[in-house]
């Protein structure tokens, strides 16, 4: 069961992180509206916990060498450790739209290397190569989500 409870929430922080920043920088790059953000980290946080949830659900389902209470534990753990990509409203709600942007980015970056530097102990892997890979992919996705909004604001927006 620990087992499962790590794969939920390794997979949980990881996708709801990487997933929340995308779609808000997104967001952010092609409105700058502050509801638009608010609305789009909310959504996402709740139909994406979701989803991925069933979607660890059955891929633990289809290995069948998980017992029941393993599948559940693995359900349950991605489905509140994705949840947490509510908390990247908070910054929202209280800074300038830009600064809180900022904030989440750190936040998710500084997340997502803490989860990345542990893993890799866990495995015996160099830290360093695991965290640059895992930021690196992170980059790519805000990267390209603020290029995607940006394009989607010029050529469809108002």
């Amino acid at each position: 069961m620990k087992e499962s409870l790590k794969t939920g929430v390794t997979f949980g922080l990881t996708s709801g992180t990487i997933t929340t920043l995308g779609l808000m920088i997104g967001l952010y790059s092609g409105t700058h509206s502050r509801a638009v953000v608010i609305g789009g980290i909310l959504t996402i946080a709740i139909a994406d916990s979701l989803s991925d949830a069933l979607g660890i659900h059955i891929s633990e389902e289809a290995d069948h060498t998980r017992t029941t209470v393993q599948v559940w534990a693995a359900t349950i753990a991605t489905f509140l450790s994705k949840l947490y990509a509510i908390t990247f409203v908070i910054p929202v709600l209280l800074f300038d739209l830009p600064i809180a942007i900022n904030i989440n980015l750190i936040c998710g970056i500084s997340l997502l290397t803490i989860l990345s530097y542990y893993l890799a102990k866990s495995q015996g892997a160099k830290p360093w190569k695991v965290i640059s890979e895992h930021i690196t992919i992170t980059i790519v996705v805000v990267a390209l989500t603020h290029f995607l909004g940006k394009l989607i604001a010029k050529y469809v927006g108002s």
